[in-house]
């Protein structure tokens, strides 16, 4: 499985960070997680382009996750793609019929399929999810990605990779994604044992914020937890220049490897 970083940022976002999106591949499958603002130029970029991706799965209805799903339907639309699957929790259908109701020339573009799912397992793209409930300000899903099976493919845990890659152990196979939450147990259990967490951490300690976590709470919930390697993400422009401090903080309580996404980031797992 490879994981991309297409946004890292967040509501406020950075020059160097659009709002959330990840693409996870493996095999001759693709799926886009999420799909805020900046997400499509991003997905553009890469080898699938938005011509390849005909599933998106939404943590939630936040613009900043959302943002880009007209234009990424438009997209394929012009591209000569013919389907999206867009798969959600509760209420995407109403999303979907709202943002069709005001672009109404695009209602019948592509066969526009809508799935609204709960936690607990299902099947998304050919990917087998789990799904479990976060702590945010509306109603998010954290999901995670069971991965392929199989022998060791020279997969390491060193960060080999070129031009932006990393590589997660081998000996580990899911990916972790948290959506947006506050740090608890319960979400660090659902991500235990997995290669790759990639999770909320929008703000250093300093800010007083609740529904997305600060590094000492996110270093406090996973303390004791096993995962190969976190990746912080959702990032506001208030963690600029702090990266060295709040890994600091983090590593108080967690003494895993934990490390920031950046866009463009890819994790082969």
């Amino acid at each position: 499985m490879r994981v991309t970083f297409l946004g890292t940022g967040s509501a406020m976002p950075l020059p160097d960070r659009m709002q959330t999106g990840l693409l996870v591949e493996s095999d001759d499958r693709s799926l886009l997680v999420d799909c805020g603002s900046g997400v499509l130029n991003r997905l553009a970029n890469t080898d699938v382009g938005y011509e390849g991706v005909g599933t998106v799965l939404l943590t939630h209805h936040h613009l900043d996750h959302v943002s880009d799903l007209l234009a990424l339907l438009k997209a394929r639309w012009l591209a000569g793609e013919t389907h999206l699957e867009v798969v959600g929790p509760t209420g995407t259908k109403r999303l979907l019929d709202g943002l069709l109701d005001v672009h109404d020339y695009l209602q019948g573009r592509v066969d526009l399929q809508v799935r609204e799912v709960t936690a607990g397992s299902f099947e998304v793209a050919g990917f087998e999810v789990e799904a479990r409930e976060t702590r945010h300000s509306t109603d998010c899903l954290a999901y995670r990605f069971a991965g392929d099976g199989g022998s060791d493919d020279g997969t390491g845990d060193d960060d080999g990779g070129t031009d932006g890659e990393e590589r997660a152990a081998a000996e580990r196979r899911d990916f972790v994604f948290s959506g947006d939450t506050e740090a608890f147990e319960g979400l660090a259990n659902f991500a235990d044992g997995a290669a790759v967490l990639a999770h909320d951490c929008s703000f250093p300690d300093e800010v007083d914020v609740s529904n997305h976590p600060t590094p000492s709470q996110l270093g406090a919930a996973l303390a004791g937890h096993d995962v190969g390697r976190v990746y912080l993400t959702h990032l506001y422009p208030h963690t600029e220049g702090k990266h060295e401090e709040m890994l600091a903080s983090v590593g108080n309580r967690y003494d895993g490897d934990v490390r920031f996404a950046r866009d463009g980031l890819r994790v082969d797992i």
